[in-house]
């Protein structure tokens, strides 16, 4: 209680402050009764999410309207030139302004600027400063003006033209991996739908989209050298649907479109387990060279590849291959977890031969954290989903990995699966991790969560949405909102802004924004939205 007075205190005296005063107006919240006092909104620097390294309000501000126009510089390259015509895109949607976007550095307006030198801002961070004749962004990369950009969003009003507070933001992530799942195999969805996600994601600055591709209820992307795959064992999901599949140039299309955004593929091959989609495909990867018939119910751990047979590593070459051709990415992500039907002895065996496979295709192994138990190949790294009742030993291998060089991202259940309720009266969902509400998966400090795993050894965290009980757009939304907002601010803000006081207002000031983009999301009776 301390703290959150402490924490409201702060705002009505930024609000208080000339510098900082602008767009500071009182709020009434959905916690509010009759006879409450009003609470005060935060400045607009206060409502940055993620929370930035240093923002300081100063002076006058910018007048954002029609007259607007964004600059990328003299002689600025293409990417540059992709960025700010983004950018015009992003501003343009609500407001309806012109925003035109011209070469050359002169004159006011938003200007976009590569600074080589800017070592503050690091490959990612970022440098915004307005005042009265314009905003300008400045960043070592691309990326980081993008990154720039998306914050420039969060000051410009809702509605459209008004003005941007004066002052400067200072920022750069905390962590270099900041991601979010989708399953796309236990039901089927359109890429239309993912790129939809990629922008959600993108304007909170995460920059990886994991997608898990294949699962015993459907295979959902086209392989040439095994064409049965796709139309076959895409052809069902949870509950009897049809399925689906998409085909590589959709895969490329939607690949080249996160990466406009600064948000890289991370594309998942499920093995051994999690397979009984292909098995029911090709009769060969079976070890009594029957194949089992599709799959359309929940449960996991019953499907594994045949690992005592030459042809299954033939496939995993010919999958990953193709796979590896189609993403520029760094990473394949191979699964490895839930293989309850594989023998010990004949999982490592496996987890070797599928490892030095991703190596040959000039990848680095990405995987869930039982492979810890077996025998990770140099570089690989361990995606740890547990949560507080995991098996101490399981917690220990994955220390003791990450002690051996083996980077970690964190996703444990009970904080970051999105798949998972907030309360009792969610009606999608699971619970098997318990009840997440938006508190409990944001109030939680990723470099001191698992003991025995440095902060150093934390590659950043990812949110992964299962979807076993979500089959449509507004489920989605429903489950992943507000709970992903928090994954960004975990991934990107410095330790020290972590306060969940603090954070709640700031939450709620995305509300509006949620809503004019049409985004369903849940409102948590702990946050104060606004009216």
């Amino acid at each position: 209680m301390r703290v959150l007075r402490r924490t409201l205190g702060t705002l009505l005296l930024l609000c208080a402050a000339p510098a900082l005063a602008t767009g500071c107006t009182t709020a009434r919240g959905d916690d509010a009764k009759p006879g409450d006092v009003p609470r005060a909104a935060p400045a607009p620097f206060e409502r940055l999410l993620p929370a930035p390294v240093s923002a300081r309000a100063a002076g006058p501000g910018y007048a954002f309207g029609a007259g607007t126009v964004i600059r990328t510089g003299r002689g600025s390259d293409e990417e540059v030139r992709r960025v700010g015509e983004l950018l015009a895109e992003q501003l343009r949607g609500p407001s309806g302004l012109p925003l035109p976007v011209v070469d050359g550095a002169e004159g006011g307006g938003i200007r976009l600027r590569i600074d080589e030198e800017a070592e503050e801002t690091g490959a990612e961070g970022y440098r915004l400063e307005s005042g009265p004749t314009g905003v300008t962004l400045t960043a070592r990369t691309p990326a980081g003006l993008f990154h720039a950009g998306q914050t420039l969003r969060q000051l410009v009003p809702v509605a459209g033209p008004g003005t941007v507070p004066g002052g400067t933001v200072t920022d750069r992530p905390r962590f270099a991996y900041r991601g979010a799942m989708v399953d796309i195999a236990r039901h089927f969805f359109t890429v239309e739908q993912v790129k939809r996600y990629v922008d959600q994601l993108a304007q909170y600055k995460v920059n990886t989209l994991h997608l898990h591709l294949t699962d015993d209820q459907g295979w959902r992307l086209a392989v040439d050298s095994w064409p049965r795959l796709a139309p076959y064992g895409g052809g069902s999901e949870v509950g009897g649907g049809p399925g689906g599949h998409w085909t590589k140039d959709q895969y490329r299309d939607l690949v080249a479109y996160a990466a406009d955004r600064y948000v890289d593929v991370v594309p998942e091959i499920d093995m051994p387990g999690h397979t009984n989609a292909a098995l029911a495909s090709y009769a060969e990867l079976n070890c009594d060279g029957k194949a089992p018939e599709r799959y359309t119910g929940i449960k996991v751990g019953f499907s594994s590849l045949c690992v005592a047979k030459e042809r299954t590593y033939e496939f995993v070459d010919q999958v990953l291959g193709e796979l590896a051709e189609l993403t520029p990415g760094r990473y394949l992500h191979i699964g490895g977890d839930e293989a309850h039907s594989t023998p010990a002895a004949g999982y490592a065996a496996f987890m070797d031969r599928a490892q030095a496979v991703v190596g040959r295709h000039g990848k680095t192994v990405l995987a869930w954290h039982q492979l810890a138990s077996a025998r990770p190949a140099a570089g690989a790294v361990l995606q740890y989903w547990g949560h507080d009742r995991t098996a101490a030993a399981e917690k220990e291998a994955v220390a003791a990995a990450a002690k051996a060089g083996h980077p970690v991202i964190l996703s444990p259940a009970d904080r970051l699966y999105l798949d998972m309720k907030y309360d009792k009266a969610t009606k999608p969902g699971l619970a098997w991790a318990g009840y997440v509400p938006v508190r409990r998966a944001y109030a939680w400090d990723p470099g001191a969560y698992l003991p025995g795993v440095a902060e150093s050894s934390v590659l950043g965290v990812e949110a992964p949405l299962w979807t076993e009980t979500i089959a449509n757009r507004g489920d989605w939304e429903l489950m992943a909102f507000p709970r992903i907002l928090g994954l960004a601010e975990l991934g990107w803000s410095p330790a020290g802004a972590l306060d969940w006081a603090a954070y709640r207002e700031r939450l709620a000031a995305q509300g509006p924004r949620l809503d004019a983009q049409d985004i369903s999301y849940f409102r948590d009776p702990e946050v104060p939205w606004q009216r």
